[in-house]
Parts: C-alpha cells; sequence; structure tokens
C-alpha cells in the first residue's frame, strides 16, 4: 500500500492514471492547444510567432500535428505558446 495516498488515489494510480498536479498541460491534448491557438491567433501570425514550415507553407492542423509529435523542440515552442495564451485569458483573481 502507498504511504500517504488517499483510497481514491491509489484507484486512479491502480488504473494508469498519471497524478501530475503541477503540469499546466495536463489533461490538454496537442490537438486542442493547436486548434486553440489557430482560432486565436490564425496560421499567419502562427507562422510569424513560431518559424515552423508546417506553419507557414499549406499549414492544416492534421500535418501540423504529425510534425509537431516528431519533433519535440517545436512542440515545446507551441505548448509554450498555449500556456501564455491561455495565462492572458484567465481572470485574475481578487481577495
Amino acid at each position: 500500500m502507498l504511504r500517504g495516498r488517499t483510497r481514491d488515489t491509489v484507484i486512479e494510480l491502480s488504473y494508469g492514471m498519471d497524478i501530475q498536479p503541477k503540469n499546466p498541460m495536463h489533461g490538454v491534448t496537442l490537438k486542442a492547444a493547436l486548434e486553440h491557438l489557430v482560432a486565436t491567433y490564425g496560421w499567419e501570425d502562427m507562422a510569424r510567432r513560431i518559424r515552423i514550415n508546417c506553419f507557414a507553407k499549406d499549414p492544416s492542423i492534421n500535418s501540423s500535428l504529425t510534425f509537431l509529435r516528431r519533433t519535440p523542440w517545436a512542440r515545446a515552442k507551441v505548448e509554450r505558446l498555449y500556456l501564455v495564451t491561455v495565462k492572458k485569458r484567465a481572470p485574475r483573481k481578487t481577495r
């Protein structure tokens, strides 16, 4: 048995669900993040912000996903832009 864990946590772990409380991308698929960015900025602005050919030349969600899944540095840039974009839109907490 795992010490310091609740019964629910143990059940979640036994079903293979990762617990990632500090991972801001947890639960957000790459496809959802990319679709959000395209809706927010458009392909042209995305190509200016992140210099990747799949955003500049004949862009599509599927071709971009294929490239991003195979290229860790590009995926990291897209995820970083997504997090910055979501953080800007999040309402600020007041005391």
